[in-house]
């Protein structure tokens, strides 16, 4: 469900030119010399952007003496980073064994149809990033989603479709 979580350095060098890296300074300073800083200053430049862009690990790396691929490959082991913008509303879906057994495959299908991207893409409005994770821990509701910190469980196809589609209306008005 992560593996493509490489793909976004061409996206993101080619359509982000303006990004600020001076934002970074501070939070560099905070953490120079500091042994096992990685995490945090990742977690920092996740903050300040939304996302970690392709160029802040340069900038990052080149700062704080960190290697490159030390920051690459901390960011891409944590599902807790994002190597891409995402959309104000993040749909996660679950599929884990309860949710799989209970179609959860069929959810994210009529969602990506619905939202026109595939799992882990954002919508060209920016509105929504659809995303499959492990477990939501709600298996008691298979299949489940979150958008936000809002959980809808016992899904349809239908009335996942149903969901987006009404969310979309209420940020339209």
């Amino acid at each position: 469900m992560r593996i493509q979580r490489i793909d976004h350095c061409k996206r993101d060098i080619e359509g982000n030119t303006s990004t600020d890296l001076t934002l970074l300074n501070d939070l560099i300073d905070k953490y120079q010399n500091q042994k096992g800083a990685a995490i945090s200053l990742l977690q920092g430049a996740q903050k300040i952007y939304g996302y970690i862009p392709a160029k802040a690990f340069e900038y990052i790396s080149e700062k704080s003496g960190i290697e490159e691929s030390i920051l690459y490959g901390v960011a891409t082991f944590y599902t807790q980073f994002r190597l891409n913008p995402v959309g104000k509303n993040i749909v996660k879906i679950c599929h884990g064994t309860a949710c799989h057994v209970q179609n959860a495959t069929d959810i994210t299908d009529a969602l990506k149809d619905e939202l026109n991207v595939n799992d882990g893409e954002t919508t060209d409005d920016g509105m929504f990033t659809l995303e499959s994770v492990a477990c939501l821990g709600c298996c008691s509701l298979a299949p489940v989603m979150m958008i936000g910190e809002e959980t809808y469980g016992n899904l349809t196809t239908d009335e996942a479709r149903k969901i987006i589609k009404h969310i979309r209306k209420n940020e339209q008005q």
